[in-house]
């Protein structure tokens, strides 16, 4: 009678072997219907990816990034936002980072700009290094009016109580500033120099001609203006008398 031979011993199974390896996720494609919490895993499983978005449960991928349709006016908002924000403590900016904002929608707004908690602000920076909440102003630069950020991501911001949200229109060479005015959003009417006004961050003003014609200068004296006003004053003591109270 031949004898079978013992079958060897298998190798035991790593530790490191156990956790999930990114080509073992399904990939992250646009119109996937996802939850936020798979929307995450597959993301975080593809590091080629810059940009990808959850608006209401639907997976939205950005393309390349083009420099006059994108790049200029991006940086543009960020050089005028970051002399809004440095004289103004107790804001916080940041540029380009994913937020969770409900169950439904995990956002990637260009710009996000919010009040610390510790002085009233609804939006926080969570453990994991995640935006979380709402912030008191988003910034989008959009391809053009059909894009969903003056759609899907309005109603989704709105529907949040996102305060402001400004909208970059390089295509159409527009600028729309929406305000929360009685449970919507309302545009902001330019005064009389086609300048438009923040009502939720007082010195905060933009004006669409000098931003689309590249006037930086311009563009920041303006500023300037509205951050030596009196009203801009009033608001870093609200936020200094806050923060002592803190």
């Amino acid at each position: 009678m031949t004898r079978q031979a013992t079958p060897a011993l298998e190798k035991p199974i790593a530790q490191a072997d156990l956790k999930p390896r990114a080509d073992t996720f399904p990939p992250l494609n646009n119109g996937d219907r996802l939850s936020r919490a798979e929307f995450e895993r597959r993301y975080l499983a593809r590091p080629d990816l810059k940009k990808a978005e959850l608006i209401e449960g639907v997976v939205y991928v950005a393309s390349p990034v083009r420099t006059q349709q994108h790049g200029i006016p991006h940086s543009y908002i960020i050089g005028w936002l970051v002399n809004y924000v440095a004289a103004t403590p107790g804001l916080h900016l940041t540029d380009n980072s994913t937020l969770r904002l409900d169950v439904d929608n995990e956002p990637q707004p260009d710009v996000a700009v919010w009040i610390d908690e510790k002085l009233g602000g609804q939006a926080r920076i969570a453990e994991d290094d995640y935006l979380t909440g709402v912030p008191e102003l988003l910034v989008e630069v959009a391809a053009s009016s059909a894009a969903y950020d003056l759609h899907e991501k309005l109603h989704v911001y709105r529907r949040n109580g996102v305060q402001e949200y400004l909208v970059l229109l390089p295509y159409e060479q527009q600028i729309i500033w929406y305000t929360w005015h009685e449970g919507g959003y309302v545009p902001l009417a330019p005064d009389a120099q086609g300048v438009l006004r923040s009502q939720i961050f007082p010195g905060l003003c933009l004006q669409p001609s000098r931003f689309w014609s590249g006037d930086l200068a311009g563009l920041l004296a303006l500023l300037q203006q509205g951050i030596n006003s009196p009203e801009h004053t009033a608001f870093v003591e609200q936020l200094a008398s806050k923060q002592k109270l803190a």
